[in-house]
């Protein structure tokens, strides 16, 4: 039999103090043998005025009476004694000490007493002093090993054999590096060498694995003392073990439990989470674990499993974190992240059903028992050896989060009560990380959710622009952004293009993001240049901003927002665009050169600054790319702004690719795992319209500028194709026309643009915008606009430079199903007795 030293012992231990403790040996009649430092310390005796004498100079207990033999006798049938008692000072006073006497054996089958002795008063002034260092000699049991100076072992307890496997034939008469040789028995010896160098008590610490338990290690705090004759010499070096295991993997279990408080809520990660979880299991107590969440969980979507009783349809739970003392963890058959099914019966649904933990020290896998139900787990059971497991449901408020599963398969101690307390508790800690996890995933795909929705599903860019669209959500720890793009279509077949920011990230930004997209929209559609959109957007915020109540967290108000927005004409490759602090756009021109505009920054929208926004126009080339964009794709956490627009500009630097490659390139370059801002990038290239398709004139202000439109339009019509929409053309026409000869007094412009639509467009130099109302019976004017609103597909006016344009558009073809729409007529409750042609 051998036993292993797994750590070098040699250096001080973080043990109870030992060394304080009074050490003396005695024969069988209690005459004093060997003296330690330790003992003349505590009672004021040296060794010369002891040793040879009886332990009744100081032990009051061993006077030479009658009933010394009765005690010794008492103590041998015992093997030892210990309590309280008194023993004299050398000053005469009297100490009370706690005692205890241990037997030892010689080689010849002699009986010697080793006795040790700690002050009583000075162990209470210690715990009243909140710092308990109880002498490790006073626990049961301890080894005893006594050597002469050649460190030769002469005396021995029977406990020693328990706590190294070496009996007490194999160690009579044998040094300690010899009989028999383990790891560390040279350091052992240099240490007792030192002892009887010295005289000076010591303690140090080691670890050993037992032939009785291979697979278990073992924790002994060794002390050493050196006993000395009544010269003061060495006589030889007492060391005294007692295993402290059990009181180590305490302390081992706190230090893991307090590392499990600092790691566990490091992050909203619940796969993260899950996996710390396994890690921080193995190998403290387990050769094998996984955590298994429920479904929802990780998804943060969906209603999550309750504790009760267990229907028909068992929860799915997914793999979420799995650790082995083996390479590769072969123990599990799913993946992370994989659905592992429930077994049907057995301990699994008991947690379900209780949400009560399960231990099982000894595993059965006989015939019949719940792991015969399940081919899987049971073929993975018997192929690992797993003998042992617990199983620990992970709840929160009475939600079923997930199970932890703890197996042992190398180790063949059974887990006993103490792990699973132990467990429990771990499970307990990691389980408010995954609450929280939890609820925040919750609202973080809720943010997502309403984020994607909010944004444009389909970009329109008619006949102006191709359009890409890439976003990107940040990492879920900071949560959704506020980033927001869109294309809307404007009249003139023109369009504009918006890209924005929302301060902050969560569903409340979310929020936010959708009002400001929705006031955009609304601006839009009164088609105002950028520079005044932006104005009157940051006017918008701020009336959206009052009002809003206080209280943290419970508003979807607009705290600051940066937005670009542009306006594409294709009829002129002109693109108007203005900022309020947002990031300029990329520019790339048919070659791949890339440019950054210098476009005034303006001030973040919501600050209430109060500047006022500067439009910039640019003529954009034939084959052209504009790129706009959140700071998200160009700043991150290790790389500033000018790094991540020169990238930015080497990933678009070919034009000739689709808008969806480049779109994929220019995202894809965004270092790091997860962005730490929503990424948001929009990708337009410009188109044009030839001159074919536009026609335009401009007519004198007065009475037969109608009757030359409708002549002009018609036979621009009759060369485009489009004869059959040459009558409600000619009756559009003539009514804006008139209008604008009724209300102008310059020149009046006419242009029609063949795109996707037929657009009518009448300009005139007059700022009086017009409306829809309804003509009463008697009124003679008013219902023009109700006729080319009964001829359009829609209809409106915009400002321009000089004045402004009153516009209509029609379909170019009607629906093939239903053939040619007719002109729907005005009952005369609309029009009155009378329908005028023009006003």
């Amino acid at each position: 039999m051998c036993s292993t030293d797994t750590a070098t012992p040699g250096s001080r231990t973080d043990a109870p103090e030992i060394s304080d403790s009074a050490i003396a040996m005695l024969d069988e009649r209690g005459t004093v043998l060997g003296w330690t430092q330790a003992a003349e310390r505590l009672v004021g005796h040296p060794a010369r005025e002891v040793v040879g004498r009886s332990a009744a100079v100081v032990l009051p207990s061993f006077d030479e009476t009658p009933t010394t033999s009765a005690f010794v006798a008492r103590c041998r049938a015992r093997q030892g004694w210990s309590g309280t008692t008194a023993v004299r000072h050398r000053d005469g006073r009297s100490l009370t000490v706690s005692l205890r006497l241990s037997m030892l054996w010689g080689q010849d089958g002699t009986v010697r007493w080793l006795v040790s002795v700690t002050d009583v008063g000075r162990l209470s002034q210690e715990v009243t002093n909140g710092s308990v260092r109880e002498s490790l000699l006073t626990r049961a049991p301890i080894g005893i090993v006594v050597r002469d100076p050649q460190l030769r072992c002469t005396w021995v307890n029977d406990t020693m054999a328990s706590h190294d496997g070496v009996s007490r034939d194999q160690r009579f008469g044998r040094r300690a590096g010899a009989a028999p040789p383990g790891a560390g028995a040279e350091a052992f010896e240099a240490v007792m060498r030192q002892t009887l160098r010295t005289g000076t008590a010591s303690v140090h610490e080691f670890r050993r694995r037992l032939p009785a338990n291979p697979r278990r290690e073992h924790v002994l705090a060794a002390s050493f003392f050196c006993l000395q004759d009544a010269e003061g010499r060495a006589l030889g070096v007492c060391a005294i073990s007692v295993d402290v295991t059990e009181s180590r993997r305490a302390q081992e279990r706190l230090a893991i439990l307090s590392e499990a408080s600092t790691r566990l809520g490091g992050t909203l990660d619940v796969m993260r989470t899950s996996q710390e979880l396994a890690d921080l299991a193995v190998p403290l107590f387990a050769d094998y674990a996984v955590v298994d969440l429920e479904h929802s969980v990780p998804a943060g979507e969906g209603p999550p499993a309750h504790i009760g009783p267990v229907g028909e349809r068992l929860p799915v739970f997914r793999r979420a974190g799995a650790a082995s003392i083996r390479q590769g963890v072969p123990e599990s058959p799913w993946e992370r992240g994989e659905p592992v099914p429930a077994p049907p019966a057995g301990p699994f649904t008991d947690i379900l059903r209780t949400g009560r933990s399960h231990l099982e020290p000894v595993l059965d896998t006989a015939p019949g028992t719940w792991v015969d139900q399940d081919p899987v787990r049971a073929r993975t059971i018997h192929e690992n050896g797993m003998h042992s497991l617990m199983l620990v449901p992970i709840r929160a408020r009475q939600v079923l989060l997930g199970v932890a599963l703890f197996v042992r398969t190398e180790d063949p101690a059974p887990f006993q009560e103490d792990d699973l307390l132990l467990a429990e508790e771990l499970v307990s800690r990691a389980a408010l990380s995954l609450d929280n996890a939890r609820l925040y995933a919750r609202e973080h795909a809720t943010a997502l959710a309403l984020q994607c929705n909010l944004l444009p599903q389909r970009l329109r860019g008619g006949t102006a622009v191709e359009a890409a669209s890439r976003y990107l959500p940040a990492d879920p720890d900071i949560g959704v952004g506020g980033d927001w793009f869109d294309v809307i279509p404007l009249s003139g077949a023109r369009v504009a293009l918006v890209v924005g920011d929302v301060v902050g990230h969560g569903i409340n930004a979310t929020a936010a993001m959708g009002r400001l997209r929705t006031a955009v929209h609304m601006l839009a559609e009164l088609e105002l240049p950028p520079d005044q959109l932006l104005a009157r957007l940051d006017d918008t915020i701020e009336r959206l901003s009052e009002g809003v109540p206080d209280t943290p967290g419970q508003t979807t108000a607009v705290t600051g927002a940066t937005c670009l927005y542009a306006v594409y004409d294709p009829v002129t490759r002109k693109c108007t665009m203005a900022g309020a602090g947002h990031p300029p756009p990329a520019i790339v021109d048919p070659h791949g050169r890339v440019t950054f505009p210098d476009l005034p920054t303006g001030t973040p929208l919501g600050v209430g600054m109060g500047t006022a926004f500067e439009a910039v126009e640019l003529e954009l080339p034939e084959g052209s790319l504009l790129a706009l964009y959140t700071d998200g794709l160009i700043e991150t956490r290790d790389h500033d702004i000018d790094a991540g627009m020169h990238r930015l500009g080497e990933a678009l630097a070919e034009p000739g690719r689709s808008l969806e490659d480049l779109c994929t390139r220019a995202t894809d370059t965004v270092p790091g795992l997860a962005p730490s801002d929503d990424v948001t990038l929009l990708l337009v290239r410009p188109l044009s319209l030839s001159p074919a398709q536009v026609a335009s004139w401009t007519l004198p202000s007065d009475r037969t500028a109608a009757r030359s439109a409708r002549r002009l339009a018609a036979g621009r019509l009759a060369e485009w194709g489009l004869d059959g929409l040459a009558d409600s053309t000619e009756l559009i026409v003539s009514e804006l026309v008139t209008n604008a000869v009724r209300h102008s007094t310059g020149p009046i412009g006419l242009r029609l643009i063949r795109h996707q639509f037929l657009t009518c467009e009448v300009f005139d130099t007059n700022d009086c915008f017009p409306h829809r109302h309804r003509a009463d019976t008697t009124d003679e004017n008013g219902r023009g606009l109700f006729l080319v609103a009964q001829l359009s597909r829609r209809w409106d006016s915009r400002p321009v430079s000089g004045g402004k344009v009153v516009w209509s558009e029609q379909d170019l073809a009607p629906s093939p199903a239903h053939g040619p729409a007719p002109v729907r007529p005005l009952r005369a409750r609309e029009s009155g007795a009378r329908v005028p042609v023009s006003l």
